[in-house]
């Protein structure tokens, strides 16, 4: 599991990085493309999660109220950020834009780290016996 998310983790970081240089060069077409792929990728990783790993995961422990309600709470936290952040490049406002990319940066290095450090290396752990089927149904979540 910790191999399936982590890369995606990456794959979100990178396409993140992108909208981010387009926008503080002022090249809103580029910035708009960008934004649209990141916004995609990274709303098909909180799904991955949602939708599959979590429910696993919280199935295989019991553990409903503990590191699976902290990420969805934060996934919704960046989901108003992204929110906020298409109005802003919408708007091609770059103060606003940047300004809140500073903010959802730090958001997703922080929750990023809790989850390979963490959660990911629980679910390793605890659905062990069923990996290849659970990363099955992540590859086959709608994105």
């Amino acid at each position: 599991i910790s191999a399936f998310l982590t890369p995606d983790h990456q794959h979100c970081d990178a396409l993140f990085a992108a909208a981010e240089a387009a926008a503080a060069q002022g090249d809103w077409h580029a910035a708009a493309e960008a934004w649209s792929r990141f916004q995609d990728a990274l709303r098909h990783h909180f799904a991955m999660e949602e939708e599959v790993m979590f429910p696993a995961f919280e199935a295989r422990t019991g553990m409903t109220q503990g590191p699976t309600q902290v990420m969805r709470m934060e996934h919704r936290q960046m989901s108003d950020l992204l929110n906020q952040l298409s109005d802003a490049a919408a708007r091609q406002d770059a103060d606003a834009f940047l300004g809140d990319c500073e903010t959802l940066l730090i958001i997703m290095q922080q929750h990023n780290m809790k989850e390979e450090q963490m959660l990911y290396h629980m679910a390793d752990q605890v659905l062990a016996g069923e990996a290849e089927e659970v990363i099955g149904r992540m590859r086959a979540v709608s994105g």
